[in-house]
């Protein structure tokens, strides 16, 4: 049917949907990368008495920007109380004997970069930074800038206290620091928010495509039992063919009210439920249009029981009908077969009639009075 063939048209969001589903797949790519953290074996050796101990674990994690690589050296803190060393001012209790050293610093106060350059630039080789008290051995890999050669691990705060008090007991604490395992933190709050997004989005377009595939099947199916019922009714329409020698092609015969041209032989009209009568090419898309007698404006359609939607309009029918009954003709067809006289024409032929008082056809019903009412379609 035409209108079904008008609504499939319109632009298809699949395209669109397509792009935003490769916008967001690209950003999870980006952010599965930056999720990606290495491990870090860390082998802390410390003497006790006359005995050398040490601890081997994987327990520290490689900042996002630090340098993969194995370093080894003595474990120094910052001097005094504070030990987040954000001060350029810091200084760390270095020996003579230490070429290289490993800075001990607390999380907290300033940025992970200051802190790192604060311990790069007194001249430490590496840099461990130890959470926050109550963390436990929590760990993550921290955003820094990168600095050359200098590797970055992250502690948890009970190990990093541990080897603080050893230190300050006067204990002499190394450790080794080698590359352990790469990992991908899946459940992090990118990775979160982009499930949240994708899963809102998806839903969305399933949705509404579910939906527009429901709405059309219906208004199909409406339109489909709208067009049989059309159908039908007009088949109930009485159907005439006019003949030399009927009275309506007599030289006082009347015209059709839609077109005004008078009836002629062989011409075929549709007797409406009023038995009112035009011809058939005229008041088929009429009726279509408008619903209504062009002449007593008795409701054609409500008379023939069909409903139709206000939403819907009659003007919907003249384009779902054009091609279901045979002969009729759109009014742009219509115009071009049977062009209409000019409007002054128009009143000169009704009052023309009014004067004359052409009796009407009393086998249909017309009457002067009435035609004289009608007004030309517009």
């Amino acid at each position: 049917m035409n209108l079904l063939k008008i609504g499939a048209g319109r632009n298809n969001p699949a395209s669109s949907w397509l792009m935003e589903v490769s916008f967001l797949w690209l950003l999870s790519q980006h952010w599965c990368r930056a999720s990606a953290v290495w491990t870090a074996y860390m082998n802390i050796s410390f003497h006790v008495g006359n005995r050398m101990l040490s601890e081997l674990g994987e327990t520290g994690a490689f900042g996002r920007s630090s340098a993969l690589k194995r370093v080894a050296g003595v474990i120094l803190p910052p001097e005094g109380k504070t030990q987040n060393a954000c001060s350029p001012n810091t200084s760390f209790r270095k020996s003579k004997n230490s070429e290289t050293w490993l800075a001990l610093v607390e999380r907290g106060g300033c940025t992970f970069t200051q802190k790192i350059k604060v311990a790069v630039g007194k001249g430490a080789s590496g840099v461990i930074i130890y959470n926050f008290p109550g963390t436990g051995n929590q760990v993550f890999p921290m955003s820094h800038q990168a600095f050359e050669d200098i590797v970055v691990v992250m502690i948890g705060n009970l190990r990093g206290m541990e080897i603080l008090h050893l230190i300050q007991k006067g204990v002499h604490v190394t450790a080794m620091i080698e590359v352990g395992s790469k990992r991908i933190i899946w459940m992090n709050h990118y990775f979160v928010s982009f499930v949240i997004v994708t899963t809102a989005t998806l839903a969305y377009f399933i949705f509404y495509h579910i939906r527009r595939l429901w709405v059309a099947r219906i208004q199909n199916r409406r339109w489909q039992r709208l067009t049989t019922d059309l159908k039908q009714a007009f088949g109930q329409l009485q159907i005439r063919v006019l003949k030399e020698g009927d009275e309506e092609v007599s030289p006082n015969g009347d015209s059709c009210v839609v077109c005004f041209e008078l009836y002629k032989p062989n011409d075929t009209v549709r007797i409406l439920t009023c038995k009112h009568f035009f011809h058939k090419n005229c008041i088929d898309p009429w009726v279509l249009s408008h619903g209504t007698c062009p002449m007593c404006k008795c409701d054609i359609l409500k008379a023939l029981g069909i409903q139709v939607d206000v939403e819907d309009g009659t003007e919907s029918l003249q384009v779902l009908m054009s091609n279901e009954l045979p002969g009729n003709l759109l009014p742009s067809e219509e115009g071009a077969n049977n062009e209409p006289p000019p409007a002054a024409a128009r009143s000169d032929k009704v009052t023309h009639v009014e004067e004359e008082g052409h009796p009407a056809s009393q086998t249909h019903g017309q009457s002067d009075s009435v035609g004289a009412g009608v007004h030309p379609p517009p």
